[in-house]
């Protein structure tokens, strides 16, 4: 019996599925396609700024550029690999995604979530050396050392994404094709299983804890470091300048992990599809196309690289 259930599963997996998305509201898709569009072509602009900037200016040439540069590289390859099809699917009629099409975005948007929570964690570890140790900063975070951490936030997130994605998809799902989301996410995936999904869940649990928590602790204990430094600067100017070192960072690290915790750390059964959906797209299309923004308005060396990049233009025209 499970033999024949599952080749039957498998020959009808492999025909693809069908993202449900908001298709049960029309006016809704309409309206979300306008924003989406808006927010990806924000997202593509800013964080080639960001990039561009990094490259070209000499004064951006530190550790914290290096890794903010990465962040930037994450969010486009974050939201190539899953916004066109989103707006393919709210564009028209036509809800589908190839089995080959699914598998792709699931492995990538695990894999890319997972190499933003490491990379946050580097980001908060290299504010820390600079609020704490200024004067060996340069030491400890030197072009070697900087290139070891991004290596790793980008290794782990793939290491993960290659237990996870092939174990979601490989679930029975007795012919079900029809995913309530817009995208192929791991819950709505595992939502559809039509089998005891516990150990995978106790399995995407524990490597959660090392993908998700581990370095959310590892940066409360870097700011927790960090406030205990800043609150021994005598100077208000000095406190100033380090709380706004590190607040651009801490902006970005609550938007992205209180999303992610809410989405990946509970139960498949209790999860809310309605929820889901918005906060897929809060996490999706916002987080990326505002971290440019909020490193910028809040950053004196990117506003006067930006002015120094355009003068350089206006003087060549």
């Amino acid at each position: 019996m499970w033999p024949q259930m599952m080749e039957k599963d498998n020959r009808s997996s492999f025909e693809g599925f069908i993202l449900v998305g908001f298709s049960d509201r029309p006016r809704l898709e309409q309206i979300l396609f306008v924003v989406v569009l808006s927010f990806y072509l924000l997202t593509l602009l800013g964080n080639v700024t960001i990039i561009l900037l990094s490259a070209l200016d000499s004064r951006l040439h530190t550790p914290m550029y290096f890794f903010l540069a990465n962040l930037s590289f994450l969010d486009m390859c974050f939201t190539t690999g899953s916004i066109p099809q989103m707006l393919y699917n709210l564009w028209g009629p036509d809800k589908t995604i190839s089995y080959v099409g699914c598998a792709i975005q699931l492995y990538f948007v695990l894999a890319l979530g997972g190499v933003e929570c490491v990379l946050l964690a580097v980001m908060a570890y290299d504010r820390y050396a600079a609020v704490c140790k200024p004067l060996h900063y340069t030491v400890i975070m030197h072009p070697r050392l900087c290139g070891q951490l991004a290596s790793v936030a980008w290794l782990s997130g793939f290491g993960n994404s290659l237990i996870m994605a092939p174990q979601t998809l490989m679930l029975p799902r007795c012919g079900h094709r029809r995913v309530d989301h817009f995208l192929c996410e791991m819950p709505a995936l595992i939502g559809m299983a039509c089998v005891d999904t516990m150990a995978l869940e106790a399995l995407a649990f524990a490597l959660a804890i090392f993908i998700i928590l581990a370095p959310l602790i590892l940066i409360l204990i870097s700011y927790g470091y960090i406030a205990r430094a800043v609150l021994r600067i005598k100077s208000a100017a000095g406190r100033k300048k380090a709380f706004n070192t590190c607040s651009s960072h801490l902006i970005v690290v609550s938007l992205f992990y209180g999303t992610i915790i809410y989405m990946y750390l509970q139960p498949a059964n209790t999860y809310s599809q309605d929820q889901g959906k918005f906060l897929t797209l809060f996490y999706t299309i916002v987080t990326p196309s505002v971290n440019p923004l909020i490193y910028t308005l809040r950053n004196k060396d990117v506003k006067e690289a930006i002015k120094k990049v355009l003068g350089k233009g206006s003087t060549e025209v």
